[in-house]
Order: structure tokens, then sequence, then C-alpha cells
């Protein structure tokens, strides 16, 4: 296929559902055209079909065919007025990189799949597609190449567009939007100021991450485990900076609440709602304080400390302070050895078990005030500087428990390791703690010996009354605590949403008003010229000042831009009205949400979902929709399903010998089953893993749909895993499925169009017509009739799985398997069906493959010729219906007619046979009637009379459950 043809593809898709976006959504997106029934009539056969009947099935070809169709839809195709059968599937939206992996085809298939099965069963599906277009890689990519961020962003958006357009996906172009475009951050920026309007969004002066290769601040969420850059693997390094914040923790308990909601059924999966609520980190305990003993310097009376375990105040061996601790500062005033080990804890991960013990300061354990308390606990304790405190978290201290939390039990080993750990707590009353010295006793359990009086009560309870009688001394206070911190989303960058605020020294952050937005970034195309790295908007002095909009005085414009997770938090809600010129949305077409389904990766768990929850929930009860007003007592959530798919993983080949990861070409592929290393004839070891270059195992999906063709492509994505797990993907597998289709087309060009003057009732009908003549029929018919009910009662059993399946979307992959088991089923018995069953079989599995593979279904579907000239089964007029179960399976006319028999001669199985069922004999009558079914049988006559036995010489005949079982005693 050419690229020119590609792009011209690219070029038509955007007319293919224009309409339909138009007329969205006033609820919900529903299609008024009904669903005309495939059997009411059958239409004579088009020149189309006739002249594709004797045609070779060319997948690649149809795809082309019927994508060109697609596009040239009338438009009252699309029309959309029945409000009240929407459904909003949305995959996450891509960032334009240039080029689609296989992640992306497996997620924008799944999302086409349903979103068609969806439209099929009559409802309005919005299937819109966007792009995350701003971010830390394209402007990386513009300095690296000196070119514009948004000349390389564009021509990577109508790349990706042309590669999706082979996907034969039914996507909803018309309300197409890019993070990037003006009057899509026109309205984050006016989000930003709803949010400041409601002291949402704020200035504070605080510790950062900042990444000094990407040159930007990272939220917490962005640097992993060892603090590294998640985007660029830099080391992170600490700086104090104003940065502007939404203060997300506003939401807190409904972002924590709200998940029961959606456990619901199942609605998000476990493990995401999991990692939420351990994001959210909300947990019970006290604050309590630690008197100091200062030595000859001015430091606070008492370090306060919060704990979720009060139980564990008896085992508090060492304090711990974070670096920003206020008595930390206050003593690196004056000592510069702290000073100097301040200065390397930006080159620590945050595990390390370094500390530096404050010379002139000792802490006290608050029971040491009670005569009660074992001499132990009353000794005063070192205080600690260390690097796995966290400063924004409780009070930037922690109680060192040694012989109870893993990280103080590693840390005291490593300063202390001669000195003993204290265990105040036991998994039971008479269990020995001294087998516990080298691990901490982490559970709840007894307290023991070290906890005074206390000993031997539960450390739940003693945790209570510690806290209580703390309490009462002014030594300690019951609080609750979250790990959530307020989103920093300052970034010193320029490929971003501009902060719509002005700084005047007279009237401080002004915002800038409604119609001057959107704020627009400048261009600076010699920045680019000159590969220059650092953000371009704060040289810019033309840009830079400006006057301020409350007093008409100098000010300056705000340099930082949005972190892109601004934009992700909220563009689902413009999908639903794009075209907006005013407001991110109207508060009519608002009603379309939440999101019916969305689909998308389990790496975007916490940050993406998190945001996007707190962002819905605020402008849900903004005055963007008054409606809502304040209401705090609705339970507002964007998505209310949510499905997360595996990975693709690639083939990959290594080496034994060297552990290299080979190319293709240095890989003897002649035998696939044993794989050889070119250079040395070994056999390379085979493994899947996360597609890279470096592993030379990535996999281009637009290759693959050229040769095999996007159907072929899409139902093989569908059949090699769940779509929650890891896909390891085999292209060489994929020729069993397009096996599996050619035998659907061959049977369907056999099958042809129905005559015109053709009167075929529906199945059901034709069964209880038929059911009355049973006992008249001959035996050629009643063959007939044996062979239309069990593949008719194969249909029903499939469609009501296959639905489920699709309903249910995890177990997509067992839909194709299905469907390839329906198929052979069909195909085993066409030659002795029926006309009018076989027709209704095959109309059935057509359009249940119809989700999956769209090309060929509408080609199999004008083949039959059900399909006018122009029309589509997709859309308008020509639009079908998902088949649904007729009541056949329930009719006790369509229970099979034979049985099975197995045949024993004197206790030993012989011969398994098919034979009529009974019909009510019972007896001598049954017994005899079941011998003469047995013998009639080919089996029966040669094993059970011609062959060893003769069962005829019985001397008794056992009829077992209505002959299900025979037993002839010889």
């Amino acid at each position: 296929m050419s690229l020119s043809y590609i792009r011209s593809i690219g070029r038509s898709i955007p007319h293919l559902n224009s309409a339909a976006s138009r007329c969205l959504l006033s609820r919900r997106f529903a299609c008024s055209t009904p669903c005309s029934g495939p059997w009411t009539a059958v239409r004579s056969l088009s020149a189309t079909a006739r002249l594709y009947a004797d045609a070779k099935l060319h997948l690649p070809a149809l795809d082309s065919k019927w994508r060109q169709r697609w596009a040239a839809l009338p438009e009252s195709t699309h029309q959309c007025t029945d409000a009240a059968k929407g459904k909003y599937v949305l995959p996450m939206f891509p960032y334009p990189s240039g080029y689609l992996h296989l992640g992306h085809l497996r997620v924008y298939t799944i999302a086409d799949v349903v979103a068609r099965f969806h439209s099929l069963q009559g409802s309005n599906v919005l299937l819109p597609m966007g792009w995350d277009a701003f971010g830390l890689p394209a402007e990386n990519a513009a300095i690296e190449r000196g070119i514009n961020p948004a000349t390389w962003t564009r021509a990577n958006i109508a790349s990706m567009k042309e590669q999706l357009a082979m996907m034969n996906g039914s996507w909803n172009w018309s309300c197409e939007l890019a993070t990037c475009d003006p009057s899509f951050y026109k309205h984050t920026q006016k989000i930003f100021l709803l949010l400041q309007e409601k002291g949402l969004a704020y200035q504070a002066e605080a510790e950062v991450n900042y990444d000094p290769v990407d040159k930007t601040v990272l939220a917490n969420e962005q640097v992993d485990a060892n603090g590294f850059s998640w985007r660029s693997g830099a080391k992170v390094e600490k700086r104090k900076l104003k940065q502007w914040f939404l203060r997300i923790s506003e939401f807190r308990e409904s972002l924590l609440q709200d998940l029961e909601v959606l456990a619901k059924n199942d609605a998000w999966p476990e493990r995401v709602l999991a990692m939420q609520k351990n994001w959210l980190g909300k947990s019970t305990g006290a604050t309590i304080k630690f008197p100091l003993l200062a030595f000859d310097h001015d430091v606070h009376a008492a370090i306060e400390v919060f704990t979720s375990r009060p139980d564990t105040l008896f085992g508090v061996q060492y304090l711990a302070l974070a670096s920003t601790h206020p008595v930390v500062a206050k003593l690196a005033e004056k000592d510069p050895e702290l000073q100097a080990f301040l200065d390397t804890l930006p080159g620590l991960p945050p595990d390390s078990r370094v500390g530096y013990m404050l010379p002139h300061i000792r802490a006290v354990n608050p029971l040491a005030y009670h005569e009660k308390t074992p001499e132990a606990t009353k000794k005063s304790i070192p205080v600690y500087v260390a690097p796995y405190v966290i400063g924004d978290y409780g009070e930037g201290a922690v109680m060192g428990v040694p012989g109870h939390d893993v990280r103080d039990h590693a840390f005291w080993k490593t300063h202390h390791y001669d000195e003993p750990v204290r265990f105040v707590l036991a998994a039971s009353e008479d269990e020995s703690t001294t087998a516990l010295q080298n691990h901490p006793f982490v559970d709840h359990g007894i307290m023991t010996e070290h906890s005074g009086l206390f000993k031997g009560k539960s450390s739940k309870e003693t945790g209570e009354m510690l806290v209580a009688m703390l309490e009462q001394a002014g030594l300690a206070q019951p609080v609750e605590k979250w790990r959530l911190r307020d989103w920093l989303i300052s970034r010193q960058r320029y490929w971003g949403t501009p902060i719509p605020i002005v700084h005047c020294d007279s009237c401080g952050a002004v915002p800038v008003p409604d119609e001057q937005l959107p704020v627009l970034l400048p261009e600076v195309d010699e920045h680019w010229a000159g590969k220059k790295t650092g953000n371009p908007l704060e040289m810019l002095e033309e840009w830079v000042n400006t006057s301020c909009p409350k007093c008409s005085g100098p000010a300056k414009r705000d340099t930082d831009t949005m972190d892109t997770f601004v934009d992700s938090s909220w563009y689902y809600m413009r999908f639903v009205d794009a075209h907006n010129e005013d407001a991110p949305f109207s508060a009519e077409r608002v009603k379309s949400l939440p999101v019916d389904l969305y689909i998308g990766g389990i790496e975007h768990a916490i940050l993406h979902l998190l945001y996007a929850r707190f962002i819905y929930k605020f402008l849900m009860t903004s005055r963007l929709v008054p409606e809502n007003g304040e209401a705090k007592d609705k339970t507002f959530e964007p998505f209310q399903r949510l499905i997360t798919q595996g990975m693709v993983h690639g083939r990959t080949y290594v080496d034994p010998s060297t552990g290299k990861f080979l190319r293709r070409d240095e890989v003897d592929l002649s035998d696939p089953s044993s794989p050889k290393v070119v250079d040395t004839g070994e056999t390379a070891t085979v493994t899947y893993e996360k597609m890279s270059k470096s592993k030379h195992n990535g996999v281009d999906p637009t290759d693959v749909i050229a040769q095999h063709g996007a159907d072929a492509t899409r139902a093989h994505m569908l059949f090699q895993a769940p779509v929650s797990e890891i896909l390891d993907w085999d292209g060489d597998k994929i020729v069993g499925v397009t096996r599996w289709l050619g035998r659907v087309h061959e049977m369907v060009r056999k099958l042809g169009t129905a005559s015109a003057d053709a009167n075929i009732p529906t199945a059901k009908t034709y069964f209880e017509d038929k059911a009355s003549k049973l006992q008249s029929m001959s035996v050629d018919e009643l063959a007939q009739w044996d062979a239309d009910v069990a593949v008719w009662l194969d249909v029903q059993r499939t469609i009501a799985s296959v639905t489920a399946s699709y309903e249910k979307v995890y177990p997509l992959n067992t839909v194709v398997s299905d469907l390839m088991i329906l198929a052979n089923a069909i195909q085993e018995k066409a030659a002795v069906l029926s006309e009018g069953v076989l027709r209704q079989a095959v109309s059935a599995l057509v359009r249940m493959m119809a989700p999956i593979t769209p090309a060929f279904s509408e080609e199999c579907w004008s083949i039959l010729g059900l399909q006018p000239e122009g029309r589509s089964m997709f859309a308008g007029e020509g639009k079908v219906s998902f088949p649904v179960v007729d009541g056949t399976l329930e009719l006790e006319m369509l229970q099979p007619r034979k049985q099975t028999c197995a045949v024993q001669v004197n206790g030993k199985l012989r011969a398994v046979v098919e034979i009529s069922k009974p019909n009510g004999l019972a007896g001598d009558e049954l017994q005899d009637w079941i011998v003469g079914e047995i013998l009639k049988t080919d089996e029966g006559s040669s094993k059970l009379i011609n062959g060893t036995f003769d069962v005829r010489q019985a001397k008794k005949v056992i009829v077992i459950r209505d002959g299900k079982l025979v037993n002839f005693v010889l």
C-alpha cells in the first residue's frame, strides 16, 4: 500500500463520523435509524456481491475497499436523536510520538471492538480520539533537532492518524483534540483560574525535586524509589523554589471513600483500587512530644513525632529527623560538619542508612516521667538526621523503634551494631523474644516485660491507653495523617500550558482576565534553532513584561507552565463538547458523563487516575455545572468502569554464550521451533520481553496490517491472551486466524444470496412448523432436522457466551475462540442443513464477528445479498443488530432426539453408539426397543453381532438410565 494512499485515508477519516459528533450528546449519543432485521426480507444479489463471489480472499484489499466505503457514507447515516441509548467508550489518548506500537494497537483494538459491539446492540457510541501533545519529550526532541516542538508534534500527529486509519477503527474524528492547541489549553487555563478562585490553586515555597537534565521541577510521583527522574533518568536534586500547587488534599476523603463505589461489581480492578488507596495513605495515630535536652543550644523544647504505632513507644531507642526539620536547620547554622552532611544528602538514595548524630541534643521518652516505666525507657536517646525521613510527611521526624520497624532496625544496626535491640511486644505472652534479635516484629501482639505495668496486655489496647495517658499530660494528641500531598504543577519548561497569572508588586498574583485567554505560547524559533536548553519563557522580556489587569501598573507574566497531567485530568470532559469556544463544556453536554468504559495501561493507575478523579470532582461541583451546586453528598467519579490491558511483549533471541540480544538477521529461523545463532550454530535462547530497540524485539503493527490485513491482526491480537494479561506477540500464529477467516469467507461465498422468491422464516418459526411433522419424516429428513437443531442450538449458546464476553471485556479472547468453534460446527453440517437455518446461522456468525473484523464482515454481508450498494452494517439504514438469543434453547421440541448409549458385554465396555431416545418406554418394551436401536447402528452390528460377540444370544439384558447404559450378560 503506497504512502500517498495511506495519507488519503488519513485525510478522509475525519469525515467518517463528522455528523455524529456535531449532533452528539444531549445525554447520550444514540443513532435514531432503526436496525433492519436480517430475516424480514431477502434482497437480490447486488452487482458488487456477484463480482466478489468468486474472488480469492485478500484481507488487505478488503480493508482498503471498506475504508473507502465508510468514508463515503452520507452524513445522514450518523444522525443522533435518541439520547437514552448512549455509550461513551474511551481509550487513554496517546502521546504523539510519531509511530504506533503494538501496545497502541492492543488498547485501540479493544476500544473499537467494544464500541462496535455496543453500537450493534443499539447504543449510540462516542469513541473519540485526541492527543496528549504537551510535554518534555517534544521539547527535548525540538532542542535535539533544532525545530519548534509544535512542528514536531503536529507532524507526529499526522503520521499517527495515518497509521490509526489502517486499523479499521470507528473513531469520531470530529471531536478530535490536541492538548497543545490553544483552543484546548485556553480552557485548561480557565480551569486553573476556577481552582484559584476557590483557593485550590496556590503558590508556596517548598523543597522540590529538580531534574538537572530536563531542568524542571518534578512531582514526588515522578521520582523513582532510588531518587531518579522517571523521565530523564537523572539523579534528582532538592531545591527550594516558589511553586504552584493544586490543593488535592481538600478532596482526599471523597477520593478515598468513593473507591468503595468503584469497587462494586468489579467496576475497577482490585489492584488499581489498592494502589489508589495506598497512595492516599490515610493512617490514624498520634503526635507525641519528646522533650529535648539541649546543651548550650537554643532549639525547640520538644520534638513532635507522628506515629501510627503508639504501642511501640516503650521500644523507642532514637529519634530521626528530616534534613529540612527546623531543629536541623537551626543547628546547621553553627555546625559546619552538620551542614557538610546535609550537602551530601541529595546524592543519596532515600533508603540510605547513613545518619548524622546531632552532638548537642538528646531526647527524652515522654513515658520516662512515669514511675512504673522500665529504666531502659527512661534513659535519654540520641537524635539523628537521616535521609529516610521524609520532610513533608508527619512532622518530619520519626521515633526509631528497631525492634518493631524494618527501616529502624536496619538504621540502628548500622550505627549501634553492638547494642541490643529492645523488643516491647511479641506474638504471644509466652513467646521468647530472644529468638527475634535479628528480625523486627512488626505485627500487633502482646506487650513484653520491657513494657512495665502493661506487660501481658494486647498491644492495640496498650497503644490507646498510652495516648490517653500522655494526652492528659499534654504530651500526645490523637490525629490522622495522609500520604497524599498537594499536587505540584509548576514546570520550568516551554512546551506546556502557560500559567495564566500576572505578578504585580502592588497587587500580588493576579489572574489573567477571561477575555485575554488563552495566554499563548510565544514563538521562540531562535531558541530551537540554537538548540538551547532551559526555559525560553524566562528570557523573553517582551512576553514576560506586561501590565497588571488590576492596577495597570508594570507586571510580569508567570513563566512556569503546567504539568501535562493537568491536561489529561480533564480531556475526557472536553470530548463531549469539543467545539465550545466559551467554556470547557456546557452544563447540558456534561450530562453525557461519566465515561462508561475507560481503557488503558496499569502504569497510569496512580497519577493520571488520581488527578482525573480530583479535577472531575471539582468541576462537577463548580459553577460550570450549576445544578450540582456545592453537592458534597453526591458521588462524582469520571470513569464508571476501568479496563486495564496487559503489556505486549515481543519475541527476543539471545546468544546463550554471550548473553547478547540478537537481531532477526543474526538468527537462522529456517526451523522456527529451533532458532540458531548464525555465527555459532548454537540454539538461541527465546524469551518474551518488553519491546525495545536494544532487544531487537519490536514489531511495527503497520507492517503486520499491510501483510495480513487489519481484521486478521485485530482478531489475532485479541485471541492470543485475555485483555488483562501480558500478551506475548507471536506473529507466526496469525495464519491460524487468516485460515479461519478464509473458511468463513468460503462458506459465505458458496451460500451466496438467496433467490429473489425465497421465503425464509425465522429459525424459531421453522422449528415450530417442522416439529409437528417429526413422526412422518423420512430418515433423510430426520437427519436434516437433527443437524438443524444441533447447529441452531450451537448458535444460541454462542450468542449468549459471546455477548457476555463482549460485555465483560476481559475475556475477549474467548469471543474469537467461540466464533471459531461455531464456524467449524456450521461448516461440518452445512451440506445437510436446511437453507433457512444455514443462512440464519451464518448471519448470526457474521454479525457476532463484526465488532472484531468489521471490513471482513461487511464483505460477507454484501456477498449474502443483505446490504444494498452504498450501505454499511454499522451505520444508517443498513445498520444491523447484534444477534440475541431467541428462546429456542428452552424449547422441549429442540432437545436432542438421540442420546449416547454405552454398551457393555459382561460388564466391560465394548461400544458407544448414538440411538434415538426411548420416549417414555419402560420394562420389557424398553429393553426390546433399546436392543433393536443398538443393533441398527453400524458400530453395534459390526462389534456386537458380526464380531467376537453376538449379543442376540444374551442370557440377560440390563438397561440403566433409560438406555444410556446397557449391559449384555452372555
